[in-house]
């Protein structure tokens, strides 16, 4: 019996080397598997940075180049944003070429005295039409938002007290913004 039962303990010990290098086979191709999980995971996660860099650097570079195109377009802008009023007051300049021809040859000075009334009044008008505006100020409260006061000198009325008596250059105004004070002498 005793060589049974070392037979059988023998056996037992058989299986349990069976079962632990079983265990340890399956200990290992789990952790194999659980390595090769996260080794899949980590490369989707580098190539998803990857993608994220690449999406990062072509909106960086389209936002560069917008700016780019937009300093341009504004330089351009600037450069060219008289060209309009430049262009209407070429009708003008030659007027004005005109009359200095006519003041050579012309002894008649009410005829000239005329021209020049109609180039300044044509002038006028082409300012005018590019939204350019003069306003009077005589007898108007004072407005430092509108005037330029120069000097103070009595009033020749008490209803002229604090108010505008006389304006030395007039004031400008271009689409409702003044571009030119008024300058003025006040009553006090």
């Amino acid at each position: 019996m005793q060589g049974k039962n070392k037979h059988k303990e023998q056996d037992i010990e058989k299986n349990e080397e069976i079962i632990s290098d079983e265990t340890v086979n399956i200990t290992e191709s789990e952790e194999t598997a659980a390595e090769q999980e996260s080794t899949d995971e980590l490369s989707k996660l580098k190539s998803e940075i990857e993608e994220l860099k690449d999406k990062y650097l072509r909106l960086y570079s389209d936002f560069d180049n917008y700016k780019r195109r937009t300093t341009k377009e504004r330089i351009d802008l600037f450069k060219m944003a008289g060209q309009d009023v430049l262009k209407s007051l070429i009708p003008v300049m030659d007027d004005f070429e005109r009359a200095e021809k006519a003041f050579e040859t012309s002894t008649d000075a009410a005829s000239l005295a005329e021209g020049v009334k109609l180039v300044s009044s044509k002038l006028r008008s082409t300012l005018e039409q590019q939204g350019l505006k003069s306003y009077s100020s005589i007898g108007e409260n004072f407005d430092a938002d509108l005037h330029e006061a120069i000097t103070k000198i009595p009033a020749p009325s008490n209803d002229l007290k604090g108010k505008i008596v006389d304006e030395v250059e007039k004031g400008y105004k271009l689409q409702d913004k003044v571009i030119r004070f008024a300058k003025v002498i006040i009553g006090e």
